[in-house]
């Protein structure tokens, strides 16, 4: 598979680097941190302003990007939850996308500052999000929004907490969401062995030996595809029974990505359910595209078909 020559550039920034899955958790996260910011160009408006509400853990951080004009009522609502394996990355690596989708969609954006593992393990990540998207579409009114056009969104396991937070709230009965952004999502275990496991296991940004990583640090262990069956759907979207009824979603995945088969699948799945889905896979990206907006074509042309795509919805 043919790399867009704008990631094989990027990619080459970051060559020689330690792997993820080799260094300290702490290490992990200021690398990211460090790269972000000197890698990816942060728009000047419209800035995020910082808080904290009631979370399941206790104060649960969110910072709120409002992309409306003043004194709009009926904005778009999304929920941002970021990438990074459930361990690594922050509201502040993923500033400039949350940033973007506000201005883009006309949008609150509403990013979530969920509790990371190995410190807290699943479900705690999940249970954040859904709290935080209850509590922003309780208010509504003070953020300038439509709770019935309410999004849930995020990339990679952003991508999966958004497909949980779905499911949650679905089987508890609501309230009803506006739609699911999934960005390049984990929604299996790496035991599924989905093709592009092994076609991108080395050498594309993320790798396979990185996820597994990631997957023992956020479930507190090592599972055999006999234990990684029996992980509750919150978890590997993909073992969901029923999808019927779910909200419309909007399937982005990388064409050169370890996680791309099962974001497609995902999606598949969606669409026989009988979910409003579109799926699009861009060509020559690697994982973790959609967060360098300014950097990479690509991303910007995902970016402003998800604003875009939000901005159509339907209210609910």
């Amino acid at each position: 598979m043919e790399l867009d020559p704008q990631v094989r550039a990027l990619l080459k920034l970051f060559e020689g680097r330690p792997a993820v899955n080799t260094l300290p958790v702490e290490v992990a996260r200021k690398g990211f941190r460090e790269s972000v910011a000197k890698l990816v160009p942060t728009p000047p408006l419209p800035a995020g302003v910082d808080r904290t509400i009631d979370g399941p853990g206790g104060a649960l951080p969110v910072r709120v990007y409002r992309g409306a004009a003043p004194g709009t009522t009926d904005a778009p609502l999304i929920l941002f939850f970021h990438g990074g394996g459930w361990v690594v990355c922050d509201m502040d690596t993923h500033d400039a996308a949350c940033r973007r989708l506000a201005a883009g969609a006309g949008a609150t954006v509403v990013s979530v500052d969920y509790r990371l593992a190995p410190e807290h393990r699943y479900p705690a990540a999940s249970d954040d999000c859904v709290a935080a998207t209850r509590w922003a579409m309780a208010h509504a009114a003070e953020l300038g929004v439509d709770a019935g056009r309410t999004v849930v969104a995020g990339d990679s396991a952003g991508g999966n907490l958004a497909a949980a937070v779905a499911l949650q709230m679905h089987k508890d009965g609501g309230p009803k969401l506006a739609g699911q952004l999934l960005i390049y999502p984990v929604t299996a275990h790496y035991t599924s062995e989905f093709e592009s496991y092994a076609e991108f296991a080395t050498g594309y940004g993320l790798t396979r030996d990185a996820m597994v990583w990631f997957w023992d640090h956020y479930v507190g262990k090592p599972l055999d595809a006999a234990g990684a069956a029996g992980l509750p759907h919150t978890a590997t979207p993909m073992l969901a029974q029923d999808l019927r009824g779910l909200a419309p979603a909007l399937v982005m995945t990388a064409a050169v990505d370890v996680l791309r088969d099962e974001g497609e699948a995902y999606g598949v799945r969606l669409r026989d359910a009988g979910v409003p889905t579109t799926m699009t896979r861009y060509p020559g990206m690697h994982h973790g595209f959609f967060n360098y907006t300014g950097v990479l074509d690509g991303a910007d042309r995902a970016m402003k078909q998800a604003c875009d795509w939000i901005v159509s919805l339907a209210r609910v």
